[in-house]
């Protein structure tokens, strides 16, 4: 282990970010005055599929398989590595610059802007009334899990994967405290999930569709490729709910849409319309070309 001893005052090393260095800045506010396209729904999405991303992309999908025509959404993707988000108009939606970010269009005259995934996905729930329960305790269970994922990924995500996946170095003492707490995070899903259906209850909801992506992909070994390092396939319940919303066709659709990785088959770029799963996916634009 390097010894380091903080500086008085810490000062930012461009160099020192790792994999992510070209994008990492202590600063907020944009960095081009580029504006973002505009589509005909009234949903407009600017995203990428990773976890966050997909928590709001299977909720669109699971409410137009309800039947909801209001939910028909134009999908842009948001090369985070090229720092799309840091333009004019993406900080005018979300001034964090993270995806995903939403502007609610339904009233031309008033657009409502939605940035963090969670909150998009109670702003979708309550504007369709689907996902989230009407029941006083029930609607609290659904929100306590919502929150705890919005609480607990960041150890997941820029905590464990950024040092087991990302840093410039391996170090110890943070991947093995990182790795501590998922698997203490898996072991708290995987208690409750031996008692319930879903995260909820019986009823899956936007609780399921907030985790899925982050606690079932590491479960399924989707995630930074550790999924023997963390010997996910000992909780059984996670394994179970995750394989259960994996096979739900709506969960399929939204996580191709705004990938940019993985199979040409799954890569949906942008969304504007339900055939374009059949016809713009991107091997089939290779072959059209």
């Amino acid at each position: 282990m390097t010894d380091y001893t903080p500086p008085k005052v810490w000062t930012w090393n461009k160099d020192n970010g790792g994999r992510f260095a070209n994008i990492n800045r202590p600063i907020a506010g944009p960095t081009s005055d580029r504006e973002l396209p505009v589509g005909k729904h009234p949903l407009q999405l600017y995203s990428l599929a990773t976890p966050n991303g997909v928590k709001v992309t299977v909720m669109l999908e699971e409410l137009l398989a309800l039947g909801h025509a209001g939910a028909e959404y134009d999908a842009w993707l948001i090369r985070i590595n090229e720092g799309d988000q840091f333009s004019k108009g993406f900080v005018d939606i979300n001034p964090n610059s993270k995806i995903p970010a939403l502007l609610d269009r339904s009233n031309p005259d008033a657009p409502v802007r939605v940035f963090e995934s969670g909150a998009i996905l109670v702003h979708l729930a309550e504007k369709f009334g689907e996902f989230l329960p009407t029941d006083p305790a029930k609607r609290a269970e659904v929100m306590s899990w919502l929150f705890w994922q919005m609480g607990s990924a960041p150890y997941l995500g820029g905590g464990f994967g950024h040092f087991y996946a990302y840093a410039p170095m391996k170090i110890e003492y943070a991947i093995d405290r990182f790795a501590m707490e998922v698997k203490r995070q898996m072991d708290v899903l995987d208690r409750r999930l031996a008692e319930s259906e879903y995260l909820g209850g019986d009823a899956y909801t936007i609780a399921d569709m907030a985790v899925w992506p982050w606690y079932g992909g590491m479960a399924k070994g989707l995630l930074y490729e550790a999924g023997e390092f963390l010997s996910v396939s000992e909780y059984k319940h996670v394994n179970r709910w995750a394989d259960a919303i994996g096979e739900r066709p709506a969960v399929k659709r939204g996580r191709m849409v705004n990938r940019p990785f993985g199979e040409p088959s799954s890569q949906l770029w942008e969304r504007h319309d339900a055939s374009d799963f059949e016809t713009k996916t991107a091997d089939k634009l290779a072959k059209a070309d």
